[in-house]
């Protein structure tokens, strides 16, 4: 997967999930176990989807019951391992993977690499996608990494990422603790933008991320 493709769909999603309300507002993550069974036509188990993520079997648990209070998946007691939680999603999920993916498309149609993409070709989309772990700084550090310039104000990322302001300026506070960006104002201590770009640290870990993006393969329509 392309990273503009990446980024074009993560901003879609982050813009869609402003307009939903706070008790529906899904994370990315939670959004794209709901893709993964869609796109799979089955039920999954806890550790299935743990493995498909990346995440701990305690971590996949906490996502789940969100996703089962809301009425989006079902869960249910293994019949081989009573340990294990076998997880299905309800007609309420598949409507509201039909909706958000209908709504990115609508996003993507202002003239993005995949502005002619389908609702069902975004659910596998975000299938694949689900797969590597990108929070905000991560998606900041893209951000970045992807802009022609060699440096970002919040309003860019803001603009770039769909994110709402105040998460990407905390989001940059914490990547500047961790070395990762810095900081400079454009035109000197006077200036009133501030630009910020990658440390040799930040480019390293960006381009983890960028081949972790770029080994992704979207699923074929069955």
């Amino acid at each position: 997967m392309e990273l503009r493709e990446y980024l074009s769909i993560r901003r879609a999603y982050n813009l869609v999930r402003q307009g939903m309300g706070a008790d529906r507002r899904l994370t990315f993550v939670e959004f794209a176990i709901l893709c993964r069974m869609t796109v799979l036509r089955r039920p999954m188990n806890t550790s299935e989807i743990a493995e498909y993520q990346g995440s701990l079997r305690p971590t996949m648990t906490h996502r789940t019951k969100h996703l089962a209070e809301l009425g989006l998946m079902s869960r249910s007691k293994g019949v081989s391992d009573r340990r294990n939680v076998v997880c299905e999603i309800t007609d309420e999920g598949e409507a509201f993977v039909s909706d958000a993916c209908r709504l990115v498309c609508d996003i993507l149609r202002t003239g993005t690499v995949l502005s002619r993409s389908s609702p069902q070709r975004i659910c596998r989309f975000v299938d694949a996608m689900g797969a590597v772990t990108c929070l905000s700084g991560d998606l900041v550090l893209l951000g970045i990494s992807a802009s022609e310039a060699e440096a970002c104000t919040v309003s860019d990322l803001v603009a770039q990422l769909g994110l709402l302001q105040p998460t990407v300026s905390m989001s940059v506070s914490s990547l500047e603790r961790a070395g990762l960006v810095r900081r400079a104002r454009r035109g000197g201590a006077n200036g009133k933008l501030v630009d910020i770009s990658l440390t040799e640290t930040g480019r390293e870990r960006s381009q983890a991320l960028l081949d972790e993006i770029d080994a992704l393969s979207v699923r074929r329509r069955s």
